[in-house]
């Protein structure tokens, strides 16, 4: 923090902080930026900046999907299923509900290494997410989860998910699609809710604090070892070509964990 505005009460100059800023402000790929202090959290001591960059979106994202859209309880003896457990929003959601609730945590994951990925982060099991994630369930001896969180082809995955899910239990998403046949969900009363991370600051909502709050929790979660950075690659500094390099190897939808830049 090398400046603050003369209505700042959270921070002072010389702070160490970690945010995921805003999506209707540019400077994401600049030296400095200016935020809003009420989405701002407190840096994990214990992290480097590349490691703490790494987490807020993330952690936001995670945080508010498990508590604030699909309203889980911290002591429920429930299951949560997460479709992509490997990315960024599944490597952070793992390790939130492993470490803050009594969930049975199963992650969905396609190859041998996602899958130990899942399991290094906390997971009780894995299934594999190339076929009907319904049956996988089933094979698996699974329950039926109260709660799933589709973090990636919800559309694909739609049905299979229809029939997964708990009597009812709630679907959460937080990608891009067009039209899905939520009727199939009618008849177990289960219900569909989206997350977008950035609507508390675009739509300025009064709780814009909570972001703040939950960023200062994970921080103290991070610092006692109870959660872990998900930065698998850092590209060094911040260049048009280490710039081009990162968004590339998202694109790919192969990524495991996170990849960050570091420095000018």
């Amino acid at each position: 923090m090398i400046d603050i505005g003369d209505e700042v009460s959270l921070f002072k100059v010389g702070d160490e902080v970690f945010y995921a800023g805003q999506i209707d402000r540019p400077g994401s790929n600049a030296e400095r930026q200016a935020v809003d202090e009420r989405i701002v959290g407190p840096k994990p001591k214990s992290l480097t900046f590349a490691e703490a960059a790494a987490l807020p979106l993330t952690v936001i994202t995670a945080w508010e999907l498990l508590f604030d859209r699909l309203k889980a309880g911290k002591d429920e003896d429930e299951t949560l299923l997460i479709v992509g457990g490997a990315g960024g929003v599944g490597s952070a959601l793992i390790q939130i509900a492993r470490a803050v609730t009594s969930l049975r945590v199963v992650a969905t994951a396609s190859r041998p290494d996602t899958r130990q990925w899942c399991l290094d982060l906390g997971a009780h099991a894995v299934v594999d997410h190339s076929g009907p994630i319904d049956e996988a369930l089933t094979a698996a001896g699974e329950r039926a989860p109260k709660y799933i969180a589709s973090l990636t082809h919800t559309q694909a995955h739609f049905e299979a998910l229809a029939r997964a899910v708990g009597v009812q239990g709630v679907i959460g998403c937080i990608d891009d699609f067009k039209g899905l046949p939520i009727e199939l969900l009618k008849q177990k009363s289960a219900g569909f809710v989206w997350e977008f991370m950035f609507t508390r600051s675009l739509e300025q909502t009064p709780d814009m604090i909570a972001q703040h709050q939950l960023l200062s929790e994970v921080s103290r979660l991070v610092d006692s070892g109870a959660l872990r950075t998900t930065l698998t690659e850092n590209l060094g500094r911040l260049s048009v070509e280490n710039l081009l390099k990162g968004h590339r190897q998202l694109e790919s939808g192969s990524t495991i964990g996170k990849v960050a830049l570091d420095g000018f």
